[in-house]
């Protein structure tokens, strides 16, 4: 599989431990700056619950030390590492690999 590294935003305009989307081709990423983890994230915007587009206004924390967000409506929460779905078995989300240069962020898709 092809490896596509997509520049985006640069960690300074994120807020600190919440999220922005950003718009790559046909995917809605969600990039969120983890700052009390000293982490960058990246996942699907989408919220597969309700298909709503909300996950990067989600409440970032963490489940013994796992990082993860909050959907802001359904309140159901997702690791940021894996996608599993910490309070529901039945729904994941994508994440995706995220690298960091000269304070750019950078997604693989």
């Amino acid at each position: 599989m092809k490896s596509n590294w997509y520049e985006t935003v640069k960690v300074e305009d994120i807020p600190e431990n919440t999220g922005v989307s950003v718009k790559l081709e046909r995917w809605q990423v969600a990039i969120f700056n983890f700052k009390s983890m000293g982490q960058v994230f990246a996942t699907q915007n989408l919220c597969p619950h309700k298909k709503q587009m909300v996950l990067s206004r989600g409440m970032l924390g963490d489940s013994k030390g796992e990082p993860k967000v909050a959907c802001p409506f359904h309140k159901r929460t997702f690791s940021l590492q894996s996608g599993a779905c910490l309070t529901d078995s039945e729904c994941t989300i994508e994440t995706y690999p995220v690298k960091v240069e000269k304070g750019v962020v950078y997604v693989n898709l």
